[in-house]
């Protein structure tokens, strides 16, 4: 047990002095990213024809929420307040509901008292594996009810639809359950981090090369290949895999990977044991897909999924080579399958 708390606290040691600490640099990312966010919100705009009057307010609310979701990649202990975390996870809503008078109470309250629940957590709970187990409950729960579609508004649903516009929320719940794991709780053996490296990337293509046949024979098998008439042309098909890489495997991998599959080798000793444990919860939380319940054929090929995805990280421990595995299969899906 001692060479297991030793090797684990290692680990950590390792992790916090590979982090970027460099204000610098966090001012030129974010600087950066809001130019090439603002160019993109403008040709989505025109695009889809967005009246200025809800096209501004709403890339405000993402250009603010921009520098937060990329802060615990950089220094997670810049924001160690859990109140200070809790308010900038309500900003970025406030900021596009006031002036698009899309804004309610009652969404308001529910969207605080997430914002509350996640930042204060572990000043609530003790920093222990049962209250890691208790928060990811919640989180999954928050994910799955879709309660956050009920909360972003869309001022003009003809055009943009709840869902796309809950995607504000959905950034904000991780990087405020990252930055509570990191910055309040502390001690956790993974990396948020956006840029895979050169090791990671050959590791998760390796594993992709397993993940694409095997969960194509399974979609096949099980009868629930649907293909698109037309796939995504190659633009689109880059963008969705920038978006899955950074929003869906980085949260998805973190929580599934980097804190489950970790936890059950943990707690039965067994990498074999955690593996198929892990896959299986993560199949389990695909059992809504597509507005079915319960789903369970995409549960199975979910459960394919995250069994790839947790080789990679098994071979290389870092979340980043699972985010190579998912986000290419992940993006592979939505190209050719609907």
């Amino acid at each position: 047990m001692n060479a297991t708390v030793n090797v684990r606290d290692a680990a950590v040691n390792a992790i916090m002095a590979a982090m970027p600490d460099s204000p610098g640099r966090f001012r030129a990312v974010v600087s950066a990213g809001w130019v090439l966010l603002g160019l993109a919100a403008l040709i989505y705009a025109r695009m889809k024809g967005i009246p200025a009057w809800a096209a501004l307010p709403i890339a405000a609310a993402f250009l603010v929420e921009f520098p937060f979701y990329l802060l615990p990649a950089f220094q997670p202990a810049r924001l160690r307040s859990p109140a200070l975390l809790a308010f900038t996870s309500v900003l970025p809503y406030l900021i596009y509901s006031v002036p698009t008078g899309e804004f309610h109470l009652r969404g308001f309250l529910i969207l605080l008292a997430i914002s509350l629940a996640a930042s204060f957590w572990y000043t609530i709970f003790p920093k222990n594996c049962l209250a890691d187990v208790l928060l990811l409950a919640f989180l999954a729960a928050i994910y799955v009810s879709k309660i956050l579609v009920g909360v972003y508004i869309s001022p003009i649903p003809k055009i943009l639809r709840d869902r796309e516009l809950a995607t504000l929320g959905h950034l904000m719940l991780i990087r405020t359950a990252a930055i509570a794991l990191l910055a309040i709780r502390g001690g956790m053996t993974f990396e948020y981090r956006f840029i895979p490296s050169a090791r990671e990337w050959l590791v998760g293509l390796r594993w992709s090369a397993l993940l694409i046949p095997s969960c194509g024979l399974a979609l096949w098998f099980l009868g629930i290949a649907d293909l698109r008439s037309q796939p995504h042309n190659a633009l689109i098909a880059i963008g969705e895999f920038a978006g899955i890489l950074w929003v869906v495997a980085l949260s998805e991998e973190m929580l599934f990977r980097g804190m489950i599959q970790q936890s059950f080798e943990y707690w039965t000793k067994s990498p074999l044991a955690a593996l198929v444990l892990a896959s299986l919860v993560f199949g389990s939380a695909h059992l809504a897909f597509h507005g079915i319940f319960p789903n369970w054929r995409f549960a199975i090929v979910a459960a394919i999924f995250g069994l790839c995805c947790g080789l990679a990280w098994r071979e290389s421990r870092s979340i980043q080579a699972g985010m190579v595995t998912h986000a290419l299969g992940a993006t592979l899906y939505r190209v050719f399958f609907q």
